[in-house]
């Protein structure tokens, strides 16, 4: 298990391999372990990468965050994180939700840092209210399977996914609930508050490998605004699954590994070529 303190907080974190560094992020409420399930699988058949876990505060097992209240705070500590775990090192970032959001404010205050970035049905606006998102709907539901679990289980799975079998509950469950579970509630709707950057992100065009997973049934964070920097990201690929929320890396696992394998041989041509 280990921590690194930073002047925010003791920020735990888990890492594997060697080589080029990659930060993950993960969502809000959740813990690394959303980070690690859709990941680290697609590592077994690769080398050369140095894959960072982060546990952000208020989340997972990270502690001492109570001076944090706001997105700016959080920004700070991911990057004296950042600073403290590789200093004056090039890296590549991948974040989910709001840990897109973050992955933004990242390449705004290092771009020159930052090789290339994943983003998994990022936030691209903070405030629900701003957001143009999908209705929910779910398009396929196994009966037997959903039998099994509790009214509360069922509930929470419903509002929360758009395949409702056996493998998606199993993953939600191991890799986004057992985060969830552990989350400072108190903490967390104290940032909700101060959850926009006081700063503009996005300002200047990000010219290194990229990829936009986007989920064409995201009632969360939508994929419509995404769309919208499409000219800030010229070596983006922006990629919208059909038959896919707001955990599209569970719901349609096997595109979300091609394309983000595609994109880390981009990552690797780029890095190789200086491209």
């Amino acid at each position: 298990m280990a921590y690194c303190k930073v002047r925010q907080a003791e920020i735990h974190y888990e890492e594997f391999g060697e080589g080029k560094p990659i930060i993950m992020i993960h969502g809000y409420t959740p813990d690394h372990r959303l980070m690690t399930g859709c990941m680290e699988p697609i590592f077994t058949k690769r080398d050369g990468w140095r894959r960072i876990y982060i546990d952000l505060p208020g989340m997972g097992l990270t502690k001492n965050y109570h001076v944090i209240s706001s997105s700016d705070e959080m920004l700070d500590a991911v990057l004296e994180f950042i600073q403290t775990i590789i200093p004056n090192q090039e890296y590549i970032i991948a974040g989910e939700s709001y840990g897109g959001y973050l992955a933004r404010g990242v390449i705004q205050k290092q771009k020159e840092k930052v090789l290339g970035a994943a983003f998994i049905c990022p936030v691209i606006i903070p405030f629900s209210e701003g957001r143009t998102v999908e209705k929910h709907k779910i398009l396929k539901t196994d009966e037997r399977f959903i039998e099994k679990l509790s009214k509360e289980e069922l509930e929470d799975f419903r509002n929360n996914n758009v395949v409702l079998d056996e493998y998606t509950w199993l993953r939600y469950n191991q890799e986004i609930l057992s985060g969830c579970k552990i989350g400072d509630e108190k903490f967390l709707d104290k940032v909700k508050n101060k959850y926009g950057f006081t700063f503009e992100i996005d300002q200047s065009v990000f010219n290194k490998p990229s990829v936009f997973l986007l989920g064409r049934q995201d009632s969360s964070v939508g994929y419509k605004d995404a769309l919208g920097l499409l000219n800030k990201y010229p070596r983006g690929t922006f990629a919208i699954l059909d038959r896919a929320g707001h955990n599209l890396q569970i719901e349609q696992p096997h595109l979300f590994n091609h394309l983000v394998n595609e994109w880390l041989d981009r990552m690797e041509e780029s890095i190789n070529h200086n491209l």
